[in-house]
């Protein structure tokens, strides 16, 4: 159980400072958007029993794009913000930098590897969000034909 905790309050830690970064003046646009990135990790984290590191970004990326999506109309706020801040914790800067490590040092194979790698992940990262993007708009889309055929 703690092995999820806390990975969780360090990614909900590092994404509030870096709403400091970001210059989010909002305290609860901040607050939120950290929980965002925080049950997006535990997505992560969960997800890794079933999934490889490519899926388990995917799905981590599309539940807080629907997180964001959700959230910033009913605090009014754009949901790039909460996006923004959600897929932070996700960003394979390790794999970026050891493929530039692999690069330099001349190891070819390790550098194609990883290279490929981590581009999955941020490929599975975009993915995600528009996945998320397109759930969303076909929802409001829906609520709004059975509302529009009630009247």
């Amino acid at each position: 159980m703690i092995e999820y905790v806390y990975p969780c309050l360090v990614a909900f830690a590092a994404s509030f400072v870096f709403c400091t970064i970001l210059n989010v003046k909002d305290v609860k646009v901040a607050l939120v958007a950290s929980v965002g990135a925080g049950a997006g990790w535990l997505i992560y984290l969960v997800s890794g029993m079933f999934l490889g590191i490519v899926g388990q970004n995917l799905i981590a990326a599309t539940v807080v794009a629907l997180f964001a999506e959700f959230i910033s109309r009913a605090m009014k706020t754009p949901s790039t913000i909460f996006i923004i801040i959600g897929i932070l914790p996700m960003v394979p800067g390790g794999g970026i930098y050891y493929t530039m490590e692999y690069c330099i040092q001349g190891n070819t194979e390790m550098f194609i590897s990883k290279g490929m790698q981590t581009l999955a992940v941020a490929g599975a990262i975009a993915v995600g969000v528009s996945f998320a993007s397109a759930i969303y708009r076909f929802y409001t889309h829906t609520k709004l034909q059975i509302k529009n055929k009630v009247k």
